[in-house]
């Protein structure tokens, strides 16, 4: 006998929100099998019509990963409510949403997909997958402090002290930096606790994915090898839905 499946993943792997979003979405009240609202930990059974937002919700076959230059000013949300809101900033024909999120002062790369499950397995911090940023700040470097960024930071709001990570200065007051997980604002925060200011922050790569010359606000399908690859790369990771850690903005 089936157990059905659990309707956040169903949400997930129909390419309509994140896990995360559909238990937000699922406890509002917007999610509903066979005409009852869903409740968290509801299953699927074949057969069973789900709607979401009021509209039915059918499984999209195609995979999509797209990788987006986004500028400054655009929220990493699919929440229709944010005027500013990633999804509509694109204007994708296909339901699609965010991997992660990239605060709205800062800009780079963002990937968006349909894929639920590549979703959980880039996000859980304990898959220790990078993302690379390049930041200018408001005075010279010096090497205590990029030294001190290197070798994890005390953040004391959040009761947390950042991995260890990778550092190297590209210019008087330029540097890029290599995170494995993501809290709310981190290299933000991490350069104000030496008394440094983030002028500005652009994300260049995540995982094996370079945002290289795409321009701002443009987007680009993600290639077949770098699919492959990143494929290879989640091959061993957890898949696992992501627990928000205290002060965690995924993917910030």
């Amino acid at each position: 006998m089936t157990e059905g499946i659990r309707i956040n993943k169903f949400l997930s792997e129909a390419g309509v929100c994140s896990r995360r979003e559909a238990d937000r979405q699922i406890e509002e009240g917007n999610v509903t099998i066979d005409g009852q609202r869903a409740e968290m930990g509801s299953r699927v059974m074949p057969g069973q019509r789900v709607f979401f937002l009021g509209r039915p919700v059918q499984k999209e076959e195609e995979k999509i990963l797209i990788a987006l230059h986004k500028p400054k000013g655009i929220v990493c949300t699919a929440e229709k409510r944010e005027k500013d809101n990633i999804v509509d900033f694109i204007h994708y024909p296909k339901r699609i949403y965010p991997v992660g999120r990239l605060d709205k002062d800062s800009s780079g790369l963002i990937l968006m997909t349909n894929q639920g499950e590549i979703v959980n397995k880039m996000m859980r911090a304990g898959n220790m997958h990078e993302r690379e940023y390049v930041v200018t700040v408001n005075k010279p470097l010096t090497e205590p402090f990029l030294r001190g960024l290197a070798g994890g930071v005390p953040l004391v709001e959040l009761g947390v002290t950042t991995r260890k990570c990778q550092v190297k200065k590209l210019g008087k007051r330029k540097f890029m930096i290599v995170l494995t997980q993501g809290y709310n604002r981190q290299i933000r925060r991490m350069c104000e606790y030496f008394g440094y200011r983030v002028e500005s922050l652009k994300r260049v790569r995540i995982m094996n994915i370079l945002l290289g010359d795409l321009e701002e606000g443009a987007y680009r399908q993600v290639t077949e090898e770098e699919y492959r690859k990143l494929i290879r790369l989640l091959a061993d990771s957890r898949n696992a839905p992501v627990i928000p850690q205290k002060g965690a903005e995924q993917w910030t």
